[in-house]
């Protein structure tokens, strides 16, 4: 497995959060908040918006690969009569896919956040074309709940997804 770090968001990663986002293979499996093309302009806005959000029920990383931006690993906890669940989202630049990155990331980034949040449940919702994605989850120990037939629209198409989930007591040891 290459090397890797979860770290805390800093100004100067702009650059290369711009180059490593700007792909549009990335794009295509992400929400249409994920811009594309990606610029330096929106990297800029992302870091700002993560460095000032930080403590607002969440933990949002760069996955730093020799020291530069090469992907985001976020949770959000959420709210009303979800207050209990977080959502998992994470991309890494495809020059880093396959190497075994994302899914110890995924696994560290749970494990945190089941020690800081008062949660029982993590989910996330990969396109079910998605198979890199689908992988990383199972790998990270994640259980497959169902397909979303036809639930989104994307780039003029519309796709299902699937959800996964990991509880709490899945990940203690």
């Amino acid at each position: 497995m290459k090397d890797f770090q979860l770290r805390a968001w800093k100004t100067e990663d702009a650059e290369s959060l711009a180059q490593a986002a700007n792909n549009p293979n990335i794009a295509k499996n992400l929400r249409n908040r994920f811009p594309s093309p990606y610029t330096l302009k929106d990297a800029v806005w992302f870091i700002n918006d993560s460095i000032a959000n930080a403590e607002n029920q969440q933990i949002n990383y760069a996955i730093a690969v020799d020291g530069q931006a090469a992907g985001c690993i976020e949770i959000c906890v959420k709210d009303d009569i979800y207050e209990k669940s977080a959502e998992l989202g994470y991309w890494l630049a495809e020059d880093f896919w396959r190497k075994g990155i994302m899914s110890e990331a995924v696994r560290t980034i749970c494990k945190e956040a089941f020690e800081t949040f008062d949660i029982v449940r993590i989910f996330a919702e990969p396109f079910a074309d998605n198979a890199g994605s689908r992988g990383v989850l199972e790998k990270a120990g994640f259980t497959y709940e169902g397909t979303m037939r036809n639930g989104v629209f994307k780039n003029g198409e519309i796709h299902s997804y699937c959800i996964y989930s990991i509880l709490r007591e899945e990940t203690e040891n």
